[in-house]
């Protein structure tokens, strides 16, 4: 057999197959306990458990049956070998924008796994341009495969890199960029991008979807039309989340990358602008501009400061909450530390004592509110005026995920624990405010 015969299997399991003289394909007789199962053995997702022989019987449905030592496997014949081809990719049009799509992986480049109803990333950028041909009277795409992982994954050397690559394409000449991306910590890497990408001439759109790709309700392909439309032709240069704005397929939100928000599990609505309004919103095929202050796409080179310093930390403050936590942070060598306390920003007065220790230690302290609307301020109650007096910075209205990931770059641009603050202070993307937007709770 051939590597390739058995994609998916391993261990005992791809043994006993072997020796069966099979492969994915074939048609096979499994014998186990539980009864005598015959159909087309079916490929399995490399990262599935290696427990189970998948088939495909009769009537179209998958069977997971358990693998044991007492199961036995005949191959009866010969099927057609299974595989997936994607529709041919349409011609490229003269005289429109040149947009880059870059792949990281995530849910909107992923296939469901039918035995055990799990996602894995699949799906490259250049089979989306397949899967959805309407992109191709939009802009001349381009896809470009830059990683194939979950959002769990992705970190600040993940960051530095996303960031390098936009560069590159800005600078062959793209209108825009779209990263397709995971949507658990698309927040962080729209952040991230948007203080390592400086002086942008074109937007940069960070978009992913709830639903994988290969699912009747995906969202997937009206995020990613409208994430190439708004990168092709929409006037601002910045980094941006493009995600469904309601339940239906009407309309996709463009929101800042420094104040954006997944407030919802697994809904298709699940972004939110917070202490701020989206920036602009895509539908019927049209850009429409939601607020008047943002940066205009504009000729220059743009500048790249993508070194994230990774010993910073997000520390979320509850009752009981082990001061001892800043004191071992400290000792292993943290620079940054962002509190994210109650209401207006207050931890207990337990924590005085380790916070002035790391503040001695020349860490650099912010704090930010767990309120998802609203911001600190560290001037009304007495815990808010210790802590500032013992060098806890307040935050304003910054999101603690946009703080922890403006920390980490600010670190990175210098080891001056006064500058970094000073760049802390400084409204760099947008993820300062200066007054809180009215947030009317909804459904």
């Amino acid at each position: 057999m051939t590597a390739d015969a058995l994609p998916g299997y391993r261990g005992r399991l791809r043994e006993a197959l072997s020796e069966a003289g099979t492969g994915v394909g074939d048609i096979i007789q499994v014998e186990s306990d539980g009864g005598v199962y015959q159909g087309v053995l079916m490929p399995r997702v490399e990262s599935a458990d290696d427990l189970h022989i998948v088939i495909k019987l009769k009537s179209g449905y998958n069977v997971g049956v358990a693998f044991n030592n007492s199961v036995r496997v005949k191959r009866v014949g010969e099927a057609t070998k299974p595989e997936f081809k994607p529709p041919p990719i349409p011609e490229a049009k003269e005289g429109l924008p040149r947009v880059s799509i870059v792949s990281t992986g995530g849910t909107i480049a992923s296939r469901v796994d039918y035995v055990t109803g799990g996602v894995y990333a699949a799906i490259s950028s250049r089979d989306l341009l397949s899967i959805v041909p309407e992109l191709a009277d939009i802009a001349r795409v381009e896809a470009d495969i830059l990683y194939s992982v979950f959002s769990e994954n992705i970190n600040s050397s993940h960051w530095s890199v996303m960031a390098r690559r936009a560069k590159e394409k800005i600078k062959e000449g793209c209108s825009g960029v779209v990263i397709t991306h995971g949507t658990d910590t698309l927040g962080y890497s729209a952040a991230a991008l948007s203080f390592a990408l400086q002086n942008l001439p074109v937007p940069v759109v960070l978009v992913g979807s709830q639903r994988s790709s290969d699912r009747p309700s995906s969202d997937s392909a009206t995020n990613l039309v409208a994430a190439v439309t708004v990168a092709s032709k929409a006037p601002f240069a910045e980094v941006v989340v493009g995600m469904h704005d309601t339940t239906s397929d009407d309309s996709v939100a463009f929101h800042r990358g420094t104040k954006v928000r997944k407030c919802h599990t697994s809904a298709r609505y699940a972004f939110r602008s917070v202490n701020a309004e989206p920036l602009a919103r895509y539908s019927g095929g049209e850009v429409k501009m939601l607020s008047s202050d943002y940066r205009r796409r504009q000729s220059g080179e743009v500048r790249l400061r993508g070194r994230f310093e990774e010993k910073v930390s997000l520390l979320k403050f509850h009752p009981d909450f082990d001061s001892a936590i800043i004191d071992f942070l400290v000792e292993k060598g943290y620079r940054g530390i962002v509190l994210e306390g109650t209401g207006l920003g207050h931890v207990s007065d337990g924590c005085f004592e380790a916070i002035e220790r790391a503040n001695d230690a020349g860490v650099v302290l912010g704090m930010t509110s767990q309120c998802i609307w609203g911001r600190v301020n560290m001037n009304v109650y007495s815990t808010g005026r210790e802590l500032t007096r013992r060098g806890v910075e307040p935050l304003g209205d910054m999101l603690p995920e946009t703080a922890l990931v403006k920390l980490m770059w600010c670190l990175g641009q210098t080891k001056d624990r006064e500058k970094a603050l000073h760049l802390m202070k400084a409204n760099l993307a947008g993820e300062h405010g200066d007054r809180t937007t009215y947030a009317e709770a909804s459904d």
